[in-house]
């Protein structure tokens, strides 16, 4: 019996079949194909880059492709985790809170993804359970094996019949060595043998240590790591070896023989000046031609599309690295110390600088040490400030300091999400008169509660899912800055993460004293964009959203084009241009928004 009948066959377990291979209606065994990137030696090294950058090299050919990351910890979603442990926190459009990885997917693919992209163990272990007190499992006893791993591959498989993919990419978190991921790795050697010949490429994303009293590279934590991994039954077909510099030909020579894999499949991933250059890199070396012939796919590549949008890229990285015209970027916020912690704006930044010919510097500013007293001094020479989204008490005061500061002084200031929220407030204090102006969050008995609780959030308890989430419409008030920003469309879609909001009863108060609420939500009365004149600020913008999770590489998100055009300008450009266009003809200020905006 082949593999299809086999799986066919034994759609659930009894105690007369060991096999549990739960198939998504539709799918056939054999009809898509998986990339599948395992991390070894510590985590961090860069598993999502290397795989979104590859699955963009096959997408360029023409191919389908889908990712999805899995991770290896208990919570249902990424809502609760701290960024100083994990980075920050990345929202899709339907809601769902997951792991920065999938913003990196995002903006390599030019795609946006859904729940269907992101599984945690917390999820897998749900549906397990779930399906347990259904009597889904006919009496058996409930295993590790070939149960939750069957989940794992079902999930895979889904996600497969959604996109119509031709590639899945998989990406595990973590490292082979973690015990939480064992699951993840068997459910990927049975998947690899029921799928058949051709089916799965397995990648190894390795690290090259460079101890500097040695003065060279060693390649030995990545040996035995790699022993782990093929131990566990997966044997790698590319390795990448991440390292500070470019990993040498006798590191190469090393793993290649203690791995079995030949050199021309293992490639060497250092440190370079912009991530989106691994695309490149990995056709340079050959890479993607190797997964194709491991795959089977080769007949399958678009030569004259790769190349077009090879040009297009290409042309992105050209004008990344001749941007020459220096601006100065604050970020106050109380996670800088972890640039993770912000990456979707690090990210946007440069897509708009990018746009502008803009090389931005970021001073990064901890807002808990910041005062009144010292914000003249820690914020001298900034053309520019962002306040980021956060949440409690630690490092308000600072910020509170900071927007005061860039009101009165006219620095072009940017606030985002709880950045919004406590520009709000300072406005509600030192312009309105509104003295002990806060937010609920902060101060629950508040002389002038500003800023409050969603009223539809105040009937869910606990922590997780209890936020307004995702992509949600906005409405421009016509002739606005912001309106302007987006070509002058009614409508825009932007992803929120808050459940705080601009109490409705201080609108008319803050609107009378010059804040001019100029988006909307809408079917509630729910502040989501600020801004000042141009004739009181240069530039002075705040958002409940989040712009910087829509921005892309060829597309920069219009809200950040705009807020670095205006650092351009307090800079002493007098009138910046952007730098070319996209494909379609238009500036990337104007196209892709506005096509959002009409969906």
């Amino acid at each position: 019996m082949d593999a299809e009948k086999l799986l066919s066959s034994v759609s659930d377990t009894s105690d007369e079949t060991e096999f549990y291979t739960p198939m998504p209606a539709g799918y056939k065994p054999g009809q898509c194909r998986y990339v599948v990137v395992f991390g070894t030696v510590m985590s961090g090294l860069g598993k999502g880059i290397f795989s979104s950058s590859l699955a963009k090299v096959l997408q360029d050919k023409g191919l389908t492709v889908a990712p999805i990351k899995l991770e290896g910890y208990l919570n249902r979603d990424s809502g609760t985790l701290n960024p100083f442990r994990h980075g920050e926190v990345y929202v899709l459009d339907d809601g769902m809170e997951c792991d920065m990885d999938l913003g990196t997917y995002e903006r390599m693919l030019n795609q946006d993804l859904n729940r269907l992209n992101f599984c945690t163990s917390g999820q897998i272990f749900t549906r397990v359970l779930e399906k347990e007190r259904r009597g889904g499992y006919l009496g058996r006893d409930v295993q590790m094996i070939p149960h939750v791993t069957g989940e794992v591959k079902s999930r895979l498989r889904e996600l497969a019949v959604a996109t119509g993919a031709d590639v899945v990419f998989v990406e595990i978190g973590g490292t082979v060595g973690d015990v939480e991921n064992a699951y993840f790795i068997e459910a990927i050697r049975q998947l690899a043998f029921e799928e058949g010949p051709q089916s799965v490429c397995n990648v190894a994303l390795t690290y090259i240590i460079e101890p500097a009293m040695l003065g060279e590279q060693k390649s030995k934590p990545a040996q035995l790591n790699l022993r782990t991994l093929m131990a566990a039954g997966i044997h790698p077909h590319i390795i990448a070896c991440r390292a500070r510099h470019p990993a040498t030909n006798k590191v190469r020579e090393k793993i290649a023989m203690y791995s079995n894999v030949p050199m021309e499949r293992v490639f060497s991933m250092h440190d370079c000046d912009s991530v989106y250059v691994i695309a490149e890199m990995l056709r340079g070396a050959g890479i993607d031609s190797a997964v194709l012939d491991i795959l089977g796919l080769a007949d399958r590549a678009d030569v004259e599309r790769e190349d077009r949008e090879r040009t297009v890229w290409n042309d992105y990285i050209a004008r990344f690295r001749q941007a020459a015209l220096p601006v100065t970027i604050g970020i106050i916020g109380k996670y800088t110390s972890l640039r993770d912690s912000y990456a979707s704006i690090i990210q946007a930044i440069e897509h708009a600088g990018v746009h502008y010919g803009a090389r931005v510097e970021l001073k990064w500013i901890d807002s808990s040490s910041l005062t009144e007293k010292d914000v003249a001094e820690r914020l001298k020479g900034l053309h520019g400030v962002i306040v980021p989204g956060g949440f409690g008490i630690r490092g308000v005061e600072g910020k509170l300091a900071c927007i005061r500061f860039a009101r009165e002084n006219r620095i072009p200031y940017l606030g985002l999400c709880y950045g919004f929220q406590i520009a709000v407030i300072e406005y509600a204090r030192n312009v309105c008169g509104l003295a002990g102006a806060n937010t609920t969050e902060i101060e629950q008995d508040a002389a002038y509660p500003v800023i409050d609780v969603l009223p539809e959030q105040k009937r869910i308890e606990g922590l997780g899912g209890n936020m307004r989430l995702g992509g949600q419409d906005v409405l421009l008030a016509p002739g606005s800055l912001v309106a302007k920003m987006y070509g002058d469309v009614e409508r825009i879609r932007l992803r929120f993460r808050h459940r705080y909001e601009v109490d409705p009863q201080f609108i008319d108060t803050l609107t009378d004293g010059g804040l001019r609420f100029s988006g909307r939500s809408p079917n509630h009365p729910i502040m989501q964009v600020l801004e000042l004149s141009p004739a009181d600020h240069p530039f002075f913008v705040g958002t409940q959203a989040h712009p910087e999770l829509t921005s892309r590489p060829l597309d920069a998100e219009p809200m950040f084009a705009a807020f670095v055009h205006a650092t351009l300008v307090q800079s002493g450009v007098r009138d910046p241009q952007p730098t070319g266009v996209l494909p379609r003809g238009k500036p990337a200020t104007e196209n892709h928004q506005n096509e959002r905006a009409s969906t």
